[in-house]
């Protein structure tokens, strides 16, 4: 049924609205005065309905959640630590596209997926091969805020602020970079998913891509000003805006689970969390925190009881920690988090603490984590299991070992 309205300037509008499928609730919207082609006109109205039916009907939250039940899954490792084996340059990072771009690409890992897909590639394949079920995309950093850093002008330098105004102008409605980070994110999917079917079906165990949502280099929580303690860069709905922008491009690539990780500030993340459930996405979520010795979530300071009890009501399909400590110093928290989440519990430390010397930069080998994480296994720990900083394939294979028929953590239910 199509109903003639007028938008809020008093354009007559289109209104799509069929009874027949309430679950198309969205109401498309064409302002007939600046789409006068019904062919521009259909071509819109068939990518909204294509875009509702993708966020509505993925969901395989039941189907993980059983895998899960039966057995201890695996994660990925460390996609910087196994890009540094690579020994790329700058000229390696920036390629042709980004020959002339004013700072340096070096750090940028998420830019190879662009630059370097061929390496991307293989650490997926790799990393598959050695036992992972889930391998996250190469999109830690792939929000406009993130690259911002990479490829606008810090104001700092002349004199000038990072703040809202800023942000807002210069970032997130720059509509290059939106473009940039659409495309990264919409490629780093397709990488993983081509290698997640290549391994699944010469294996015959299926393997899943898990869209890589990262912290940003802006805080809500942390004091930005000593001199004014209310001032933030940004603005809790810039933060939102911006993890809506990579989740939406995500979903579009049709990864399968999203993965909220290394959270030190649970306000940013809470931030995320509020934009995968706007985007109306059923992707099944894993929320994953950074902790540090004392067990408190870095910036915001929340202990792992707190942390649960601030994200349980999103109903996750696993919670957990990774990176900031070796998988010794974690246990006590895992233990805690354990007691108090009622889902899966999700863990990928660092291969212990940092070390220059080491060939990873991590003091611990493969046969160490193999240790550790079947101890946490037998003392019922454990749903996923991955490692985090230092990780190389040839440790998440030494993880796979570890976990291989052992019987996961039995999730608790309430009363």
């Amino acid at each position: 049924m199509l109903l003639k309205r007028c938008d809020s300037n008093g354009k007559k509008a289109d209104f799509i609205e069929d009874p027949k499928y309430p679950l198309f609730s969205r109401k498309s919207l064409i302002n007939i005065s600046r789409y006068e082609d019904l062919f521009l006109q259909i071509v819109l109205i068939i990518s909204n309905l294509q875009r509702q039916i993708k966020t509505m009907t993925k969901d395989l939250t039941s189907e993980l959640k059983s895998t899960l039940s039966k057995r201890i899954m695996v994660l990925d490792g460390a996609m910087g630590t196994t890009i540094r084996g690579y020994e790329l340059s700058e000229a390696d990072a920036r390629g042709d596209r980004f020959k002339s771009n004013h700072e340096d690409l070096l750090n940028n890992g998420d830019i190879l997926s662009l630059t370097r897909p061929d390496v991307i590639a293989d650490i997926h394949k790799r990393f598959y091969e050695a036992g992972s079920d889930i391998c996250e995309t190469n999109t830690f950093s792939g929000t406009v805020l993130a690259q911002s850093e990479f490829f606008i002008e810090d104001p700092r330098k002349t004199g000038g602020k990072k703040d809202p105004d800023f942000f807002d102008r210069e970032v997130l409605n720059n509509a290059q970079l939106q473009d940039l980070v659409w495309e990264l994110n919409i490629q780093s999917v397709k990488l993983a998913k081509q290698e997640a079917e290549r391994v699944g079906n010469a294996t015959g165990r299926k393997r899943y891509v898990a869209g890589a949502i990262g912290p940003l280099t802006v805080s809500l929580t942390n004091l930005a000003d000593p001199n004014d303690p209310s001032f933030r860069a940004v603005t809790f709905d810039q933060v939102k805006q911006t993890y809506r922008h990579q989740i939406d491009a995500l979903i579009e690539a049709d990864c399968d689970i999203l993965m909220v990780e290394t959270i030190f500030d649970s306000l940013n993340a809470k931030a995320a969390l509020v934009a995968i459930k706007e985007s109306g996405t059923k992707a099944p979520v894993i929320i994953s925190a950074a902790v540090g010795r004392g067990g408190e979530t870095m910036i915001s300071a929340q202990k792992v009881e707190a942390l649960w009890n601030t994200f349980a009501h999103i109903k996750p399909l696993a919670i957990g920690l990774n990176c900031s400590l070796g998988p010794d110093l974690m246990e006590p928290f895992l233990r805690d988090l354990g007691k108090a989440a009622t889902t899966n519990i999700s863990c990928y430390p660092n291969a212990g603490l940092p070390n220059p010397l080491a060939p990873t930069g991590f003091d611990l080998e493969p046969g160490h984590m193999h240790d550790y994480i079947a101890g946490f296994a037998d003392s019922d720990l454990l749903n996923l299991a991955g490692g985090c900083c230092g990780n190389t394939p040839e440790h998440i294979a030494a993880i796979a070992k570890a976990v291989e028929g052992k019987a996961p953590r039995q999730v608790p239910v309430l009363d």
